[in-house]
């Protein structure tokens, strides 16, 4: 079985879903630095053999058609400026029968565009994450069935009652704490915690140590956070939208 992971940063969940169902995982990405990475840990792991790695443009993909027997994407295509643009490559690209699976973050269906505080809350994550346009779920739904695609299953996993929340690790707060790395994590976002990395960067910038901009760009990072956690607590914003879909056989 052959399988493509779209923005498949550095091989991650390639590695892992190759070892547990022994299938054959295509990573693409149009990073040089990642996909160094992510060949470099293959070959760490020994597992050159079942993953491989790819420098491309999901928007323009060079594999031939029908060329893979299962799809999936992982908080990647949000990045697109196109969601049907880059859709509509998967389903060029997937055998027919094969099935197509996303994680999509997305403005839920409570986010109002009209309402200048979650207008904020969407620009803030766009900026602070390098996205071109935070789509609505809706649109979502509508760009994979427009491609002919038939979805199967599609749910917000974000919006089941678990007790710790998607956003706690960027929260900056106590409560949900687990573990020594918890604590590590949540010290490092916590207002104090943040002020003291500006410092850090900062200095570091003064001495040349790091590169100018550095700790700009720390800060529009930690904005994006800020944003992220608002919009998970309003429940306007999910980065965990499921779809699960076929491409009907020929």
């Amino acid at each position: 079985m052959k399988v493509l992971d779209v923005g498949c940063g550095v091989g991650c969940p390639a590695r892992e879903i190759a070892t547990f169902t022994g299938c054959s995982v295509v990573g693409l990405n149009n990073n040089s630095y990642q996909i160094e990475r992510a060949i470099e840990y293959a070959n760490k792991e020994g597992m050159a053999d079942k993953v491989s790695f790819v420098k491309g443009d999901f928007m323009h993909m060079n594999f031939p058609e029908d060329s893979f027997d299962a799809v999936y994407a992982i908080e990647a295509t949000v990045h697109a400026p196109s969601l049907q643009g880059v859709y509509e490559q998967i389903y060029r690209v997937l055998k027919p029968g094969g099935t197509f699976g996303v994680f999509e973050w997305v403005m839920t269906d409570k986010y109002d565009d009209g309402n200048p505080e979650h207008r904020a809350i969407r620009l803030g994550i766009e900026r602070g994450d390098g996205i071109a346009n935070m789509t609505p779920r809706k649109h979502a739904l509508q760009a994979i069935k427009a491609v002919g695609f038939t979805v199967e299953y599609e749910e917000d996993l974000a919006a089941r009652p678990d007790q710790v929340p998607w956003y706690y690790p960027l929260a900056g707060e106590f409560r949900h704490i687990r573990s020594l790395w918890d604590l590590l994590s949540v010290l490092r976002l916590t207002r104090v915690g943040r002020t003291a990395m500006s410092t850090l960067l900062k200095a570091l910038e003064t001495v040349r140590m790091a590169p100018a901009g550095t700790a700009e760009t720390a800060n529009e990072l930690s904005l994006g956070a800020d944003n992220l956690v608002a919009g998970g607590k309003a429940g306007l914003f999910t980065p965990m939208y499921l779809m699960i879909a076929k491409k009907p056989k020929a």
